[in-house]
């Protein structure tokens, strides 16, 4: 995998810890100062929904993660399609069942890091 492809795949890893550290441990307190078009009062009666997403956005980054240790160039680059994929889908989902923002700030780096695994 080429050097850009290895940044842009770490910085999506990195965003989905961050959501998982958000929705998992931060959800009634950091949060909400992240998720402004949230209604604050359904922060605490969320917090499990929010735990769940978490766990969903670490195994993302767990999937990113894992693609920097395998030896194999064509199984890092395929598995890092996979997830980077995964990414991108729930970016287009959330873009149309939440808000458009998740489309630009989930979506496009999965783009970019797709679109480096095919041009490098």
């Amino acid at each position: 995998m080429n050097i850009l492809s290895q940044i842009i795949i770490g910085f999506v890893a990195f965003m989905h810890l961050y959501f998982l550290y958000l929705e998992m441990f931060a959800w009634t307190t950091k949060a909400p100062k992240v998720f402004t078009n949230f209604p604050k009062d359904l922060f605490k009666p969320t917090k499990a929904m929010a735990a769940n997403q978490g766990l969903y956005n670490g195994f993302l980054a767990a999937g990113l993660i894992w693609t920097f240790f395998i030896s194999d160039e064509f199984w890092s680059r395929n598995i890092a399609l996979f997830f980077l994929n995964c990414v991108l889908v729930a970016a287009i989902y959330g873009a149309y069942s939440v808000s458009k923002k998740i489309f630009f700030v989930q979506g496009l780096p999965a783009i970019l890091g797709i679109l480096s695994l095919f041009l490098g």
